[in-house]
């Protein structure tokens, strides 16, 4: 059976965590404006915007259904 030779030595890591490391120094945002949204943002945003708006009237039908209140409004 042939064996696989390898003449790199393993590489190790050191993982620090976040909270354990240095800060970096932040960018500075003085000066910049806002950013231009392209039309495709706009329409996803849009498109997100009514996502939501729908989900969240889902939910509280479906919460006032289960509470009773749904079926007083028929």
């Amino acid at each position: 059976m042939a064996t696989l030779q390898n003449s790199y030595p393993p590489e190790t890591f050191c993982v620090v965590h976040p909270l354990h490391d240095a800060p970096e120094a932040k960018c500075a945002s003085e000066g910049l404006g806002p950013i231009v949204a392209t039309s495709s943002v706009r329409v996803s945003l849009i498109v997100l915007r009514g996502y939501l708006l729908m989900m969240s009237s889902t939910l509280l039908y479906r919460v006032l259904e289960m509470a009773g209140i749904v079926h007083a409004l028929r």
